[in-house]
């Protein structure tokens, strides 16, 4: 998966930046993560997301992670601009 998280404005962004690492690290110990990147872009309220899950059940299984997680709650309103591509 690849895109970007959209903020609209400075509060939002600051949510991103509140619950980013703790995020990024969950993730990173999965099992299935191959490969887990956010960066932050020139534009300050937007991030690049690149993902990279051994399998789509893997994929699937952070999916779900993350909707029950303190991240997903917090950013749910954020908007996600994503590319999924089934690479098996």
């Amino acid at each position: 998966m690849s895109g970007q998280l959209v903020c609209t404005d400075a509060d939002q962004a600051a949510l991103v930046l509140r619950y980013l690492p703790e995020h990024v690290a969950l993730t990173r110990a999965e099992a299935g993560c191959l490969s887990f990147e956010v960066h932050r872009s020139q534009d300050p309220h937007v991030w690049r997301v690149d993902e990279l899950f051994r399998d789509p059940a893997a994929f699937r299984a952070h999916q779900e992670r993350v909707a029950a997680s303190e991240w997903g709650r917090a950013t749910a309103g954020i908007e996600r601009r994503y590319t999924v591509e089934d690479t098996t």
